[in-house]
């Protein structure tokens, strides 16, 4: 396969897997051997085993770090501060984009950013949905609730009025405060109701 074939497969799309190229009559040992090739030529970026991107000035499209954070580990929503900043709801500039799994947790650092990942119990593992990212791209975020939820319950001290102050939450009015209470009390850890109240 030459390369200009596979930005031809690839056109728009921000992040390519392995199995994409593997589909059809493809030799896979050949596959990985241009992969290879192509990557130590600067070609195309690899972000973890079997997912690439094309390099700039190749790239037609710039991959969203939370589309990039969901392809990463699958089984992922992003949360947090990062689904905090998304939403408006803190004044910080967030560096990390940090997501939520039921599977390990995980740190990944590559040339489009830096990724964390946080191990949630499977029965806390929802109130996230598929957002717009602009560019023909859409990520799993916790709803701003959600996202508030899981930074109380996942932070040491997140139920503190210390903690809570220092996030210097604003837009309060964007979240539904019934929600929010329907949730902590679904999940029932004294933490979060410590938080609530």
């Amino acid at each position: 396969m030459e390369f200009s074939e596979l930005v031809g497969i690839i056109q728009e799309e921000p992040l390519f897997d392995t199995g994409l190229l593997l589909a059809g009559d493809a030799n896979p040992r050949e596959i990985h051997r241009q992969l290879s090739r192509w990557k130590q030529a600067g070609k195309i970026h690899q972000l973890r085993r079997g997912l690439y991107c094309l390099a700039p000035p190749f790239q037609k499209v710039n991959p969203h770090p939370f589309l990039v954070a969901n392809r990463l580990i699958p089984a992922s929503y992003v949360s947090l501060q990062s689904a905090l900043a998304f939403y408006g709801m803190i004044p910080e500039h967030v560096p990390v984009t940090t997501s939520v799994t039921t599977s390990r947790p995980a740190h990944w650092e590559t040339l489009l950013g830096i990724f964390d990942f946080r191990h949630i119990q499977v029965d806390f593992f929802y109130g996230y949905r598929l957002v717009d990212l602009g560019e023909k791209q859409q990520g799993f975020i916790a709803s701003p609730e959600k996202a508030l939820l899981d930074l109380v319950y996942l932070e040491p001290g997140g139920d503190t009025p210390d903690y809570l102050t220092e996030l210097r939450l604003t837009n309060l009015d964007r979240l539904d405060w019934q929600l929010i209470g329907q949730l902590a009390e679904q999940v029932g850890k004294p933490k979060l109701l410590r938080a609530l109240a």
